[in-house]
């Protein structure tokens, strides 16, 4: 259920082709060995990843045998949080929304979700998955659910 009045909601900016083509800004890791996923656990170590050295970084986490893509952020409030990177509307990626605690669909669209997950606003008919996770040793240890919830 859609609690904010869009008028609260802020929206990034993007050309209209990028929103028909769905075109994320989030980037994949420059050094795409700093994760691994083994045992439903993505294990991403931040000393090898700098782009999530301040808050309103994010970085997506695909391919290697992950059952579904992550977006990692690391959030207004200092904290990192963790979604399946799939939009519950059609799929398409998501992007932080800097200074908000929200990230956002790239699509047309606009549906956007709390760092909880919560849909607040857009086409979207249900909250995304947010997954659990936890800092050790400098390394972000992130659980993917089995099966993944949706």
């Amino acid at each position: 259920m859609i609690t904010e009045h869009p008028s609260k909601i802020k929206f990034l900016k993007r050309s209209f082709f990028q929103r028909i083509l769905g075109k994320c800004v989030t980037s994949l890791p420059a050094d795409p060995g700093c994760w691994t996923y083994s045992e439903g656990v993505v294990t991403l170590d931040l000393q090898r990843a700098p782009e999530l050295s301040k808050p309103g970084a994010a970085l997506r986490i695909e391919g290697e045998g992950l059952p579904k893509r992550v977006l990692l952020v690391h959030g207004d409030d200092g904290q990192y949080h963790a979604f399946c990177n799939q939009c519950s509307h059609g799929g398409r990626r998501l992007d932080p929304v800097a200074e908000t605690g929200t990230v956002q669909c790239c699509s047309v669209g606009k549906s956007t979700f709390t760092y909880e997950g919560r849909l607040v606003f857009g086409s979207a008919k249900k909250d995304i998955a947010a997954f659990p996770l936890r800092e050790e040793d400098r390394k972000l240890l992130i659980d993917l659910p089995n099966p993944i919830a949706q």
